[in-house]
């Protein structure tokens, strides 16, 4: 098949446009065509020049969203037509955001892509709130799932139990989507022997103005997630690593102060609020 346009897989990072690579920026401002997943930032949406065809293909206020092989044939005749289009994704464009299937697509139908890595917000969320994925004193192990399937179903492509041993080896587990299944999460992690005080935190919105990080135990964390009211988007890190935070928040460089809410019927202290 003979194209003009070429397809760029970028990462737009976890939300800040600063935290944009460089390439991506520039691709950006030279595209044709932007066609964006919801998690992108909108200050990384408003940032786009008014000469680029800008449209949001994910989930929509209305709650429509654009099917995936829908977006997957706008892809190829964009590109057909000979014009320039950046897939724009949150975080990186392969961690969970299809990027793979598109690339398949793509190549499937002769089209010319390139893939632009992004900052992922496995490894950010945890980074802006003062917590390494890895540590020498703490995590020689690092493992990223998707968190809203359901673990007590039968056919779960996720093996709990496995998860559960690399947590309690000393690894850190990344969770990325989880907020709605966190309870079946931490369940699923008890069930598989982590210990109830086993560090967790939580990071919504990370690197944007209103983020928010709430920390507590694989005991805790449901409760104090509910009771400061945690939303999506927000990352959920488990292991020992989240105890580094407790020593480096102080000099983390936050615009506001550390506000702390206390939690109705815990006795085990407050959750802390980090607002950035």
């Amino acid at each position: 098949m003979n194209t003009n346009g070429t397809v760029f897989l970028v990462g737009a990072g976890p939300g800040d446009p600063e935290l944009l690579t460089v390439k991506a920026r520039r691709l950006l401002d030279e595209a044709d065509v932007v066609l964006h997943d919801s998690l992108v930032g909108n200050a990384v949406v408003e940032s786009i020049p008014d000469s680029v065809r800008v449209e949001n293909v994910g989930k929509r206020a209305d709650g429509q969203r654009t099917p995936q092989a829908a977006i997957n044939e706008r892809l190829v005749c964009e590109a057909s037509a000979g014009r320039d289009v950046v897939r724009l994704k949150g975080g990186d464009p392969t961690l969970f955001a299809r990027g793979g299937e598109e690339a398949e697509h793509l190549a499937a139908h002769g089209v010319p892509f390139e893939v632009v890595p992004g900052v992922t917000s496995a490894i950010a969320g945890p980074g802006v709130a003062g917590i390494p994925a890895t540590h020498r004193d703490h995590a020689s192990a690092f493992v990223v799932v998707t968190g809203h399937e359901d673990p007590t179903k039968a056919d779960s492509s996720l093996d709990w139990d496995a998860l559960s041993r690399i947590v309690a080896a000393g690894g850190t587990l990344v969770i990325l989507m989880g907020v709605g299944r966190l309870p079946d999460n931490v369940a699923a992690l008890r069930a598989g022997a982590v210990d109830a005080e086993t560090p967790v935190a939580m990071v919504e919105r990370a690197t944007l103005p209103d983020e928010r990080v709430v920390t507590g135990t694989i005991g805790t964390i449901v409760g104090r997630a509910d009771e400061v009211g945690i939303e999506p988007p927000a990352v959920t890190i488990v292991g020992d690593v989240v105890d580094v935070r407790e020593t480096v928040a102080h000099c983390l460089g936050e615009a506001d102060a550390v506000a702390e809410a206390p939690l109705a019927g815990t006795t085990d202290g407050l959750a802390e609020v980090n607002r950035q």
